[in-house]
């Protein structure tokens, strides 16, 4: 398998010269069945549309042909993070705060490795959290194996739908 670091060198560059924010590169599966999923975001939508992963796509394809950077055959997946996103950024932590995540931890903090709560904010390279079981807890971010969003009402509230353009406009059968 390929260096997510290399890869991550090759296609951020890319992916901002779009005008996108990478998220985060995955390269995953078995067998003859790979594939690289990249996800991205508009800095000020928070989101990506169908066209946007389309323009990414075409520009990684080429870049990713010429460089080769992967021995195996693989699919190559551009997505947005979607609501209940990853958290991959330290700043991602402090930009949903109040909102629910799940944190799994590389070793152990506060004697436990798997967090459910909300996310308070960061302090430093730590992420302020409020476990549900745990209470007030600091995680360092150089810890964090997984974290994501909780899909609450609360979260599908703070994230508005890039256009509501034609939501109305629809026709159904009497």
């Amino acid at each position: 398998m390929a260096d997510i670091a290399e890869l991550t060198a090759l296609i951020e560059p890319e992916v901002k010269a779009l005008g996108f924010e990478l998220v985060r590169i995955k390269l995953f599966g078995s067998g003859d069945e790979h594939t690289l999923q990249i996800m991205a975001e508009n800095p000020v939508t928070k989101q990506l549309v169908i066209e946007d992963c389309a323009a990414i796509s075409r520009r990684l394809s080429d870049v990713l042909d010429e460089a080769d950077p992967i021995e195996e055959a693989y699919r190559l997946e551009v997505s947005s993070p979607g609501i209940d996103r990853p958290l991959t950024r330290l700043h991602d932590f402090m930009e949903w705060a109040g909102h629910e995540a799940k944190i799994a931890t590389t070793e152990t903090v506060a004697g436990r490795k798997s967090f459910r709560g909300t996310l308070k904010g960061v302090e430093g390279d730590d992420i302020q959290f409020k476990d549900n079981k745990a209470g007030e807890v600091l995680i360092p971010f150089a810890a964090v194996g997984e974290a994501k969003l909780v899909l609450t009402d609360a979260l599908i509230s703070a994230t508005m739908p890039l256009s509501s353009e034609g939501a109305d406009e629809f026709d159904t059968e009497e």
